[in-house]
């Protein structure tokens, strides 16, 4: 196949060729969307999902829609460092900048200003690129308290944006990464705008630990948004996903072809596309590619995962963090019983919470339930399997 066509596009948050298995997601946040553009009551949506399903490439998406239907949006990819409210103050300052545009709330627009300023001078923040001169407006947004102060300015961000007929989405990714102090207040923020109706929205995307995050920061979180699960495709969306792109092209895949993709990509998206690309690769143009074709091309792929997609986040742990993934692997497939890694390890299992934790906060396993782990990469257990456990190499350092 001509590899300058080759439609597969395997990267992080990158948007495949055929946005296979999330109609219904889409379809929901699309109503909310459009809901809050008429100022009608609109719910909140928190993506959980494994790495490489495509949840950030649904918030792409999502963010696509918010801004057909005339929202303003703003994107925000959380990390271990990220300070949230310092980065959301950059952000207001953009919509306090758009929003002032509007005629009809031009001067009810530098008021936002002002609260916002009042709102920085309690959080040893700076506002900048303002080409005029703001003063604070004493006694508001200024007490001190984050989610009371955060919760005021949110309101008043959210009664310009109803009066000028302009939402405002947010949409968060890693929603993991972010600090308890960080989401309780962005958390009561967004329910104080829920309940007076104030067209802000939320969408957020993170591991599947998200869902407890919330609810330890906020209680209310639950009802506050709903919690779509992003997971591997059907074997017939699978199909879809590499199918109908082949066949725009004017080729074709044999279902044996088709098959074999989805056995060895179990249907998790970011797989899907790097099978794709690297069968296309391999396929000679004018005939249909084959089982033989992906039998060919599988080792090429694993080289490029297992050097790329894989050994960058085996690359961020430490050499006890390292030890602790590979004696999980060892056990085959989870979720895995905490007491059962420590035994491979010869260790105790309170001896290894400091490691456990550590590799929880860097995002590559999770607690699904108590005294139980997974792995938030999909097929990483068959890496180590593959790299490490098939050839005996656990060094017990921890």
């Amino acid at each position: 196949m001509d590899a300058i066509k080759n439609p597969f596009v395997p990267g992080a948050g990158t948007s495949p060729p055929e946005l296979a298995g999330r109609e219904a997601i889409i379809e929901t946040a699309t109503v909310s969307i459009k809901r809050a553009s008429l100022g009608n009551q609109s719910r909140s949506q928190m993506l959980l999902g494994l790495r490489g399903v495509g949840k950030t490439v649904l918030l792409n998406h999502l963010d696509d829609i918010a801004q057909q239907n005339q929202h303003i949006t703003s994107f925000i990819e959380a990390n271990e460092n990220i300070n949230l409210i310092e980065v959301l103050q950059s952000e207001i300052q953009q919509v306090l900048k758009k929003l002032s545009r509007i005629e009809a709330i031009k001067d009810k627009a530098m008021r936002g200003f002002s609260v916002l300023k009042s709102f920085l001078s309690n959080f040893n923040f700076e506002i900048s690129g303002i080409s005029i001169e703001i003063e604070p407006e004493l006694g508001s947004a200024d007490s001190g308290k984050l989610e009371s102060d955060l919760s005021e300015l949110f309101v008043v961000l959210g009664e310009l944006a109803k009066e000028g007929k302009k939402p405002w989405t947010i949409l968060i990714d890693e929603v993991q990464y972010l600090n308890k102090t960080d989401l309780a207040a962005f958390i009561v923020a967004l329910h104080k705008c829920n309940q007076k109706n104030l067209p802000i929205l939320f969408f957020g995307a993170g591991l599947p630990q998200v869902a407890a995050m919330s609810g330890d920061a906020k209680s209310y979180a639950e009802r506050l948004f709903s919690y779509p699960s992003i997971g591997a495709l059907t074997e017939a969306e699978a199909a879809k996903a590499i199918k109908n792109p082949i066949e725009h092209l004017g080729e074709s895949i044999s279902d044996k072809a088709l098959a074999l993709i989805y056995q060895k990509t179990k249907g998790y998206p970011y797989f899907l596309q790097e099978w794709g690309s690297q069968v296309w690769d391999h396929a000679i143009s004018g005939s249909t590619i084959s089982k033989t074709d992906v039998i060919n091309a599988s080792q090429q792929v694993f080289d490029h995962l297992d050097h790329g997609f894989f050994s960058v986040r085996l690359d961020r742990l430490t050499n006890a963090e390292r030890d602790y993934v590979i004696a999980m692997a060892s056990l085959g497939n989870g979720p895995y019983k905490t007491p059962e890694i420590a035994a491979i390890l010869g260790k105790k299992n309170s001896a290894l919470s400091n490691v456990r934790q550590g590799i929880i906060n860097k995002g590559m396993i999770y607690s699904p339930t108590y005294g139980e782990l997974h792995f938030t990469v999909p097929l990483f257990d068959d890496f180590l399997r593959r790299t490490f456990v098939q050839h005996h190499f656990i060094q017990r350092t921890i």
